[in-house]
């Protein structure tokens, strides 16, 4: 079996234009091959923007799963966040004292 670096030079070799070199070739492809993968996202963005327009989703499985909420879990935030206003509040009235540490 050959070694490594004489392989890979075997492979990159095959790639090298040799006297061959056309600039304006390359970048006529290169620029070709932009312009459809360009067109190819406007087409999908195109596509994806009017079937949410029309209400459809994107993903079809993401219908399929109920969305289930428990109320005790709804109960335990709505006591969180009115624990919350009640030390806001605290604040407002001067209750609590807010030291600036810029100050």
């Amino acid at each position: 079996m050959p070694p490594f670096r004489h392989t890979l030079a075997a492979h990159l070799s095959r790639l090298s234009y040799g006297s061959r070199l056309d600039p304006a070739r390359d970048w006529s492809i290169l620029l070709t091959l932009a312009g459809l993968v360009l067109v190819l996202i406007l087409v999908w963005n195109a596509w994806a923007f009017n079937t949410v327009v029309n209400g459809g989703v994107l993903d079809p499985r993401a219908t399929t799963s109920p969305s289930a909420f428990s109320q005790a879990s709804l109960d335990t935030i709505r006591t969180l966040f009115s624990e919350r206003a009640g030390e806001d509040a605290k604040y407002q009235d001067g209750t609590y004292r807010f030291a600036d540490p810029s100050q």
